[in-house]
């Protein structure tokens, strides 16, 4: 019998990938956007859930606008904490798995070093709070989750770093791009195929999900340009030089210690997936 799927935020970016590869695997997959399920009315997602009884939900339905959350704090969390312990709750009620995608903003990107699951966290804005505290009502309200925190994410549906840069370079012939943050730029397929690996398995927890290796946004252009075959001059500036309503953390490079000692495979490195990507979409 084939396992049912609940996805929300199913017409995101990482949610249309979701639906696609849950789908092609063979799952019977449920995608709600929120013109179908809001996710902050409780009694809406507790009859939708109750009455379907998934296996598994992923919840990847978020308010992700990041400079947006710092002038409407009370929207931010009442998607992004409420709104997932309302999902955390109904999966709860029916023994489904749940899987909370979350975010490197959890961290504030202070350390030299890589982030693993068990560092300490400390946002700096009202995004990574509100979507801290998601995880915090996942772990209190949930017996069977995982939590994937992932970072700079792009693909095929929604708009991207990725795409902004590829339609900039067919615009312009120079760009100034911030060169003092460092990340690991994430393909949507790849994490959602990594989601796939995850709930096939018992193995509940923290995990960080996102390509392998990093690189500063600057790079990540510089990279773009190369395997687009677009001749851009690449500038590199500074966050200063470029103020924004919230702060970026500085380090935003994430270690994938849960994926490792779980034994589960390894996330191929951030320029294959971009190749992957470009070749396949361009």
């Amino acid at each position: 019998m084939s396992q049912k799927v609940l996805i929300t935020g199913a017409n995101g970016q990482l949610g249309k990938e979701l639906v696609e590869l849950f789908t092609a695997k063979g799952f019977e997959v449920y995608g709600f956007g929120r013109d179908k399920m809001d996710i902050t009315n409780q009694a809406q997602v507790q009859e939708v859930i109750s009455t379907l009884k998934p296996n598994i939900i992923l919840h990847s339905a978020a308010h992700t606008q990041v400079d947006l959350a710092e002038s409407e704090p009370e929207q931010a969390f009442s998607i992004n904490a409420y709104g997932t312990r309302n999902v955390a709750v109904a999966a709860e009620a029916v023994g489904a798995k749940l899987v909370y995608v979350s975010t490197d903003y959890v961290f504030d990107g202070t350390n030299d070093e890589p982030y693993n699951e068990f560092s300490p966290t400390s946002p700096l804005g009202v995004y990574g709070k509100s979507k801290l505290a998601g995880e915090q009502f996942v772990r209190d309200l949930h017996s069977k989750f995982f939590i994937v925190r992932t970072s700079w994410v792009y693909g095929k549906h929604g708009a991207n770093f990725v795409k902004t840069m590829l339609k900039l370079g067919k615009e312009r012939k120079e760009l100034s791009v911030v060169a003092d943050q460092r990340g690991c730029p994430t393909y949507t397929l790849d994490l959602a195929n990594a989601i796939l690996e995850l709930v096939d398995t018992e193995k509940y927890g923290v995990y960080h999900v996102s390509n392998s290796g990093n690189c500063s946004w600057f790079e990540f252009a510089k990279a773009i340009f190369e395997e687009a075959k677009l001749d851009v001059v690449v500038n590199p500036c500074t966050t200063k030089e470029f103020p924004r309503p919230a702060a970026r953390p500085e380090n935003s490079v994430l270690q994938h210690m849960s994926l490792e000692v779980n034994g589960f495979s390894k996330m191929r490195d951030w320029k294959s997936g971009l190749t992957h990507f470009i070749g396949t979409n361009n």
